[in-house]
């Protein structure tokens, strides 16, 4: 097992060689571009904040909510640190840069580590064309809410339920290439990936379900999963590691990802995206991680309305599978969707954003059958302002679930929780 997991950091280390290589091997006309240590390759983001939550505790603390914190059932206020990333983007040619963030996430279980670790390649454009290439680890462009390297979220604090999940477990090693294209008024823009150590996507959303929160699982770190119940728990480690080839070699089973982006001569960018690991659900390793064949298919849309209003939708539809077949079943086939609408508009120098959204896992093994469904809708407004540096934001987020599992544990099916939020983030 430790032969297999150190795998990924050695292909890291061959990454941040091949950069090296890639600087020193640039034209010596090129040098000016070259950009190691540079004030603008830098930069520092960070946020604390005052959190007032009720209902479950957290699945982080050991619980079954679906928020980044929880209670014991009562109101419980607290101040937080949230998320502190410094972000390195050297210039290492005219063409060539890296992207390296090595994050801080406070709270419940707090994690230190390298969020991404990536190499762009960006070469000349033709009037109507470009291609570009990116190869490390980092997160698939499937999220509509998150920007910038460090991959905070723009227009509130909490995630929707789809990008939570996306910044658990769907972020691979992988090689990508983008080519964008303007036929006319109208801009396409394909990309195709293959990926690797991503063996274990779907482990968390089939046990705990969906969740919504902004704190991401980061490289070689494990994710801690819910109270299993004792068929369950005796086959599956109490722990996931998103970033992981379960099978005896490394990349034995590549997966891969694709995404196409139009942009009509409306004000509207139509997404879609579609992802399968590849993975082989018989395959487990010596401390019961196994792996998951999960496959999606993501649909997004971004329109203009107008006064600086925009409209953002976005809806997924998957499905993953774990286990051996028994009594024609795998042990775990669990399928899921969900789906939200976001609406964010300025005033003057606030913003305002508005989400809801739903989701749900349906489970057909022969192991996790209908109790282990999930049906669930969350709702959240929040306010923002920016000044310079510093935005603050207040968000109040409320979502309910229902899971006939949670009787295993004494609780009641259908559970809700509140969350109210002040941040203040910061930007150097």
């Amino acid at each position: 097992m430790a032969r297999v997991a150190k795998r990924p950091q050695v292909l890291s280390a061959a990454i941040w060689a091949c950069a090296m290589v890639g600087a020193h091997a640039a034209p010596a006309h090129a040098q000016s571009d070259v950009r190691l240590f540079t004030p603008d390759t830098i930069e520092l983001t960070g946020d604390v904040r005052l959190v007032a939550v009720d209902g479950e505790p957290s699945w982080l603390d050991g619980g079954l909510g679906k928020l980044r914190s929880g209670s014991a059932g009562e109101l419980g206020v607290k101040p937080q640190l949230g998320n502190l990333s410094v972000v390195w983007r050297p210039q290492l040619s005219w063409s060539l840069g890296a992207t390296v963030v090595g994050s801080i996430e406070g709270g419940e279980r707090t994690k230190a580590g390298v969020s991404e670790a990536y190499l762009s390649f960006r070469p000349m454009r033709s009037a109507t064309m470009a291609l570009s290439a990116r190869a490390g680890l980092m997160w698939p462009p499937v999220s509509l809410e998150h920007e910038g390297a460090d991959w905070h979220v723009a227009d509130s604090i909490t995630p929707s339920a789809i990008n939570s999940w996306i910044g658990e477990e769907v972020r691979p090693l992988v090689g990508e290439a983008t080519l964008a294209a303007d036929f006319g008024p109208h801009k396409v823009r394909a990309t195709l990936a293959a990926m690797v150590a991503n063996d274990t996507a779907g482990t968390l959303l089939t046990f705990r379900g969906w969740a919504l929160h902004d704190r991401t699982t980061l490289g070689f770190n494990r994710q801690p999963l819910p109270p299993l119940g004792p068929a369950l728990g005796s086959l599956q480690a109490p722990f996931t590691h998103p970033l992981l080839d379960v099978h005896g070699g490394f990349a034995r089973h590549p997966g891969y990802y694709a995404k196409l982006s139009w942009q009509p001569p409306v004000p509207v960018r139509i997404d879609l995206f579609r992802y399968d690991n590849q993975a082989d659900p018989e395959d487990v390793n010596a401390e019961l991680e196994w792996g998951w064949r999960t496959q999606f298919t993501d649909i997004g849309a971004v329109a203009e309305l107008g006064g600086g209003a925009r409209l953002k939708v976005q809806a997924i539809d998957g499905r993953t599978r774990m286990g051996f077949v028994l009594d024609g079943e795998r042990w775990i086939d669990c399928r899921f969707r969900s789906a939200f609408v976001l609406l964010t508009r300025p005033f003057g120098a606030f913003g305002l954003a508005a989400r809801g959204e739903a989701f749900d896992t349906r489970n057909a093994g022969s192991l996790a059958g209908s109790d282990y469904d999930e049906r669930g809708w969350s709702a959240m407004v929040a306010a923002k302002r920016d000044w310079a540096a510093f935005t603050g934001i207040v968000e109040l987020l409320h979502v309910s679930s229902r899971r006939d599992d949670r009787d295993e544990f004494g609780l009641a099916p259908r559970q809700g929780q509140t969350q109210v939020q002040a941040q203040l983030r910061i930007h150097w």
